[in-house]
């Protein structure tokens, strides 16, 4: 990610709207509960309705459709090629039959693939939303906040802070390496010697790395930092708005259990039970 994305992405968090302005705790705590709820139902009625609500809120929060679908096909493959196999490995009636004997797809894998995607694209549109309308800053607050360890806190806040000069690092190396006419995917130049000098880049990453890391600890520690350091959080109050954000989350979930229990009958594929 080019160090104009990752600004880009912190000028988008900042914006100021209804759902921007909520408090992070907040936040957090509500795309927790879509993401739990969505992982732990087999119907797919809620994944779908689910979606719904977070387009709704992602129009809310003035975030562009294309912009965070783009974010949301990104992070598909992370999860995408396991599910992708689902349909091949799990016992049931065949439905489709390959040219091979071991190659085919059942109704139980095909479903529980239409479920895992469906769980994959809540989850999936959550984070991006997440990240979208909450400063990383605020996320690492707001995790504290909620009970987060402190020293995991604050590596997790040192991360965030720093994570920018890594990018810009990042960005250095390859300038210089194109300013040299290097390019990794030239097939003209032997793979070899191209994965050699791409290791030659990494490893000098972790050099950067050490020596910031090292100027960081001593920057600290000139200036009396230790384990017993309070870290600063900016004070925020949870308003009506919010309280009103979170029970209306608490209600979509209570309402969507609500119609799996009593009338998943009467909504066909959409209330039947997806799972192994």
């Amino acid at each position: 990610m080019a160090i104009e994305q990752v600004r880009t992405l912190e000028f988008i968090s900042s914006k100021d709207t209804i759902i921007h302005n909520l408090e992070g705790r907040v936040k957090l705590v509500a795309i927790l509960l879509i993401i739990l709820f969505t992982v732990f139902s087999d119907r797919l009625i809620v994944p779908v309705v689910l979606e719904v609500f977070l387009l709704i809120i992602m129009y809310l929060a003035k975030l562009s459709f294309k912009y965070c679908f783009k974010r949301v096909v990104l992070l598909l493959p992370f999860g995408g090629f396991i599910i992708a196999l689902q349909p091949f490995i799990h016992p049931g009636n065949i439905i489709w039959q390959g040219p091979y004997s071991w190659l085919f797809i059942t109704d139980t894998g095909l479903n529980w693939t239409v479920l895992l995607f469906a769980r994959l694209i809540v989850c999936l549109t959550a984070i991006v939303i997440l990240s979208s309308t909450s400063p990383m800053q605020e996320v690492v607050q707001s995790f504290r906040k909620l009970g987060m360890p402190r020293d995991l806190a604050m590596i997790l806040a040192i991360m965030v802070r720093f994570l920018f000069i890594f990018v810009e690092e990042l960005r250095d190396i390859r300038q210089s390496m194109a300013s040299r006419n290097f390019d990794s995917f030239n097939s003209n130049i032997s793979y070899k010697w191209r994965l050699k000098q791409v290791g030659y880049s990494i490893a000098m990453m972790f050099l950067k790395a050490y020596e910031k890391g090292e100027n960081i600890y001593l920057s600290m520690a000139s200036r009396c930092f230790s384990d017993n350091s309070n870290l600063y959080h900016a004070k925020t109050i949870i308003g009506k708005p919010e309280y009103i954000y979170l029970a209306f989350i608490i209600a979509i979930i209570l309402l969507l259990e609500l119609i799996v229990l009593f009338y998943s009958n009467d909504l066909a594929y959409f209330g039947i039970s997806l799972s192994l």
